[in-house]
């Protein structure tokens, strides 16, 4: 029998695309006279961006090794074997993006380590990857602030005294603990994002929850940041700053949690939108196609958009005198990609991946969740 024909959740596609593009505002957007955001609307992508891309990786994951259902034992080997052939790729091609030397702080090289750690667990339950992503993200920023927080009124950290780095220390290289995307860390996300894809993702009923889930985890997370800032005082020290503070990139447990909520609300939404089936869902699935198309080829534009920086010079990520570059990136990723995928299908890099994986795991079959997705 003739194996059915592979589609995609265009659900996940859509978030993907908005991640995408949310890093671009976050490294192209325009800066007030505060040096905040212009407008300033524009503060939700940063951070979040990056944190819904890490989650979807996760969703991605799952939906190679099955999906909705448990993957046997053949299918968990398949998958390791093509989750470290693409870390493989992604870690030379972060480190090319990175000699670029732009402001932007390159995410491949810690995108690697994170598939990499997460070969162990994508056999795992999805109770069993929950309770792991919680004891990650409590665990690892206390370990991390104790480490590189100067303590007791000290002038240096424990790290900084081992290292003779400057504050805070952040060791050259590293992409696990101390570098801009923490993998040990942020592997978090993935888990999370591939616990989820072990739901049935094209069912409303898990769309709707993982929308609620995900607003009641952002509420949640912002009144306990609030509390617990409170109860620190007016002239807090620097460990419960670092502990408690939950700004973009500061890698705190609350932090986090408040990037999962957003991660989980937006998939759900983004679901919800592309699978309705009167002409209300028919039309928002044709307004959102080159968004989707950019989230398919995300890997691609992410890595053209790097290059296109260090071609253009850095100047139009420090001193932006508008938000004009801004919408020619957005305008032009979405119109390349749009007619790329119309009329060549994968995006070049995304097609090199396949190619690698294929050629060390051999062709998989279309998960059963990706099929019933449009029947």
């Amino acid at each position: 029998m003739t194996p059915p024909t592979r589609t995609r959740l265009p659900g996940v596609d859509l978030a993907r695309g908005l991640a995408v593009l949310g890093m671009f505002v976050a490294h192209l957007g325009d800066e007030g006279p505060d040096g905040g955001p212009d407008p300033a609307w524009f503060a939700v992508f940063d951070g979040r961006s990056a944190a819904l891309f890490a989650f979807l990786a996760g969703v991605s994951i799952g939906l190679m090794s099955g999906g909705g259902r448990m993957p046997d034992p053949a299918t968990v080997r398949r998958t390791r074997v093509v989750v470290a052939v693409r870390a493989a790729v992604l870690f030379p091609l972060g480190l090319v993006l990175v000699l670029l030397q732009t402001p932007v702080l390159v995410i491949l090289p810690a995108y690697a380590a994170m598939f990499l750690l997460m070969l162990p667990v994508i056999g795992w339950r999805p109770a069993h990857l929950v309770t792991a992503a919680s004891v990650v993200v409590v665990v690892v920023p206390t370990l991390v602030a104790l480490a590189t927080t100067p303590l007791g009124g000290a002038d240096q950290s424990l790290l900084g005294r081992l290292t003779g780095l400057e504050e805070p220390p952040e060791i050259p290289g590293d992409v696990l603990l101390t570098g801009p995307y923490p993998a040990l860390l942020w592997v978090a996300y993935l888990m999370a994002g591939l616990a989820v894809a072990r739901w049935d993702l094209a069912s409303a009923r898990t769309q709707r929850a993982l929308v609620f889930v995900g607003l009641v985890l952002t509420i949640l997370t912002w009144r306990i940041t609030r509390f617990g800032e409170a109860a620190a005082g007016p002239d807090p020290s620097p460990l419960e700053t670092r502990l408690l503070r939950a700004d973009p990139h500061d890698y705190s447990t609350p932090e986090v949690l408040g990037n999962l909520g957003t991660a989980l609300g937006v998939l759900g939404a983004c679901l919800l939108v592309t699978t309705l089936s009167n002409a209300a869902g028919r039309a928002v699935t044709a307004l959102t196609a080159p968004v989707r198309a950019v989230g398919a080829m995300s890997l691609s534009v992410y890595s053209i958009h790097i290059v296109a920086i260090a071609v253009l010079g850095n100047d139009v990520v420090w001193y932006p005198e508008s938000n004009a570059v801004l919408g020619w990136f957005i305008v032009t990723a979405l119109a390349g990609a749009w007619a790329w995928r119309a009329t060549l299908g994968q995006g070049p890099l995304e097609r090199a991946l396949r190619g690698a994986s294929e050629a060390t795991a051999g062709p998989r079959e279309p998960a059963v969740d990706e099929r019933r997705l449009h029947g």
